[in-house]
């Protein structure tokens, strides 16, 4: 990468102007041994907000999730397969984050209570039924919402 490139427009630095570029800037002094050229305040910012998105990923998933099974749960004569493939997905993606960084395994736990109200808000406006058909606190324990064979309500009804 040239140094052209790696300059910001007059009176910014490059962290402000252009994070992308910004990142490319130090992998590339990283990969060069130039320490002391390497914006330390800033990369450890990033680093730290690459943990918090893992996190933050997980409670959307979560709430996706939940969402989708409050739905199969109060709405069982209108399952649909792609409710199915819905709960399966956000259970395979959560696994995998947990996967790629095992020490989020209790983020699930850690972050119901709060993916919770949002995935009843959503089941509401989606159903059509009044949130408060749907109970307050979430019904389920985590160890059921991540199991792949939980399906919430009667089996016996018929997906379209």
């Amino acid at each position: 990468m040239s140094n052209a490139a790696l300059s910001p427009p007059l009176g910014q630095d490059l962290y402000e102007a252009d994070l992308y570029l910004w990142t490319q800037a130090q992998a590339s002094l990283l990969r060069a041994g130039r320490r002391g050229d390497i914006d330390l305040h800033h990369l450890a910012e990033e680093i730290e907000g690459v943990g918090g998105s893992q996190k933050s990923e997980i409670r959307n998933r979560l709430a996706i999730l939940l969402q989708h099974l409050l739905k199969w749960e109060f709405q069982p004569e209108k399952r649909r397969y792609g409710w199915r493939a819905s709960i399966v997905e956000q259970r395979l993606q959560i696994d995998g984050l947990v996967d790629l960084s095992p020490s989020l395994r209790h983020v699930p736990d850690l972050v119901l209570t709060k993916s919770y109200p949002l995935a009843r808000v959503r089941a509401a406006e989606e159903t059509g039924l009044d949130e408060r058909a749907f109970p307050e606190i979430c019904p389920y324990a985590t160890a059921q919402i991540l199991n792949d064979g939980f399906y919430p309500g009667p089996t016996e009804t018929e997906m379209v």
